[in-house]
């Protein structure tokens, strides 16, 4: 069968046993929605003639049944959109049992009515193994006012070197499992909040003089929630003094290729200071963890990948086996900024960016920050019990409010 078979990492998103492996960004506006014709002019006019969304994913008949892209003749990108009356969080819910079928590229554009009255939504929607979320930033950035259509060549070159995280524990170790709320009926569920932007700038100055980053308060929150989840559990005996993972996806792109289109991320796990009771100290453990280097992958990694792309049911009983049980890490941890050149679509102005993970591993939380002109956002996904996203978006807010005051912030709320 012609056509090129799924890398490592897309591959095992084709086989996520946790359910359709769809993903997805999110930009709200203000303003009247554009027309299905001005949408999908503005669609023709800068997605033109990328090779990426016009591809289908099929699967081998036989041997190691492994998937792959095949292109899809003469394919106009603007007939994946898709106009719904209905908001992000109902769309969300409808979709997260819902896979693409075959045939069409794994993708839409979802024109969706907004939560307040007088917004709407853009959603793109995919199957995870087509793009990361550094290519939906790519994508969607584009569609602003201001903005070039997308680099076409750019697109398909991901460049010889890489990005890669210093330093992480080695693939099969372990550390304690977080126990979650597991709250109402046991199935997905998601939700999303507005952070308030005091609170974020005030977090960010608990860093004792100090730079902090965005991405470093976020871990410092999270680890926060989860230092509560397991005083929580230590009440019926679980030991909260155990090292704790959180799985982090490092964009690979190496200098000069950002504009790279499908998936160059890799997961790397870090250690969440659950132990420490202060918040700042919390941040300051977190300082540092990402720090990157870009390199040549070396024979050994070269190896494994090698292996696991082509014994991809092994790798998958692997996987299921310890990779992503909660003692691996019981969350995720992803961070997409929209470094927009446009503040407007058509005119209409942006106002958020929300993220709209997989559906996680079972007892497993993902937490997803999306950051824009317009301020941050965190969306929740849990598999754990259907109240578990609202109750952990709580406890982040409750976190990022304790860091904030830990930096000599004094935020109040307003009405």
């Amino acid at each position: 069968m012609p056509g090129s078979q799924l890398p490592f990492m897309e591959e095992g998103m084709a086989r996520w046993p946790f359910g359709p492996p769809n993903a997805g960004i999110a930009l709200d506006f203000t303003g009247t929605p554009p027309t299905p014709g001005e949408l999908r002019n503005l669609v023709t006019e800068r997605w033109a003639d990328v090779p990426r969304l016009a591809q289908r994913l099929v699967r081998d008949g036989r041997g190691a049944r492994r998937h792959r892209w095949l292109p899809v003749d003469g394919h106009d990108p603007a007939e994946r959109i898709r106009r719904e009356d209905v908001t992000l969080r109902e769309a969300v819910r409808a979709w997260f049992h819902t896979p693409f079928p075959d045939g069409p590229p794994p993708w839409h554009l979802h024109l969706l009515r907004g939560a307040a009255e007088g917004d709407f939504t853009l959603l793109f929607r995919m199957h995870h193994s087509l793009l990361d979320g550094r290519s939906l930033t790519t994508l969607l950035r584009a569609l602003l006012d201001g903005a070039p259509p997308v680099d076409v060549p750019a697109s398909l070159d991901p460049g010889a070197l890489r990005r890669t995280a210093v330093g992480g524990p080695g693939m099969l170790a372990v550390g304690l499992p977080v126990p979650l709320p597991g709250k109402g009926e046991r199935r997905p569920a998601y939700t999303v909040v507005r952070l308030p932007h005091e609170e974020v700038r005030a977090a960010r100055r608990a860093g004792g003089g100090r730079a902090v980053t965005t991405n470093e308060v976020f871990l410092a929150a999270v680890s926060g929630v989860l230092r509560s989840c397991l005083l929580t559990a230590a009440d019926a005996g679980t030991d909260p003094s155990g090292r704790v993972w959180l799985s982090v996806p490092v964009d690979g792109r190496p200098p000069g290729h950002d504009d790279f289109l499908g998936n160059a991320f890799m997961n790397v796990r870090v250690p969440a200071p659950v132990t420490l009771a202060d918040p700042a100290a919390r941040l300051a453990a977190c300082t540092g963890l990402l720090t990157t280097v870009t390199r040549r992958r070396n024979p050994a990694e070269r190896l494994v990948e090698g292996a696991f792309s082509a014994l991809p049911a092994a790798g998958q009983a692997l996987a299921r086996g310890r990779l992503f049980a909660a003692e691996y890490a019981p969350a995720a941890c992803s961070y997409v900024h929209l470094r927009e050149t446009g503040r407007t679509l058509a005119g209409r102005r942006l106002r958020s960016i929300s993220l709209v993970p997989m559906i996680p591993p079972a007892d497993t939380v993902t937490f997803a920050l999306g950051a824009c002109a317009g301020g941050h956002t965190l969306s929740v996904t849990t598999n754990s019990g259907d109240e578990d996203a609202e109750l952990l978006a709580e406890a982040f807010l409750h976190e990022l409010g304790s860091l904030g005051r830990a930096g000599g912030g004094c935020y109040v709320p307003g009405p």
